[in-house]
């Protein structure tokens, strides 16, 4: 059941991440929600790994919220050098 709570608050976290940076993305809204999704993956992980979150517990939406600002600043950087 946590994956699905994870899964939803990376969605609203990806979302969220996409109106504070604002500007050209490489991949456009959806590739930035998918982000935010694996920015709150990344933040649960990292947060059980410190001690923050117990086992199943999932990190919290602003964790989240900047879990997907790390990782789309990463994607932006790594796509441009690309391009």
């Amino acid at each position: 059941m946590w994956i699905i709570w994870t899964i939803i608050i990376g969605l609203l976290a990806g979302i969220v991440a996409k109106f504070l940076m604002p500007g050209k993305d490489p991949g456009g809204f959806i590739i930035t929600i998918l982000l935010g999704i694996a920015g709150a993956f990344v933040a649960t992980w990292l947060g059980q790994a410190v001690g923050w979150y117990g086992e199943g517990e999932t990190a919290g939406f602003i964790g989240a919220v900047i879990g997907a600002i790390l990782i789309l600043i990463a994607y932006r950087f790594i796509r441009r050098r690309a391009a």
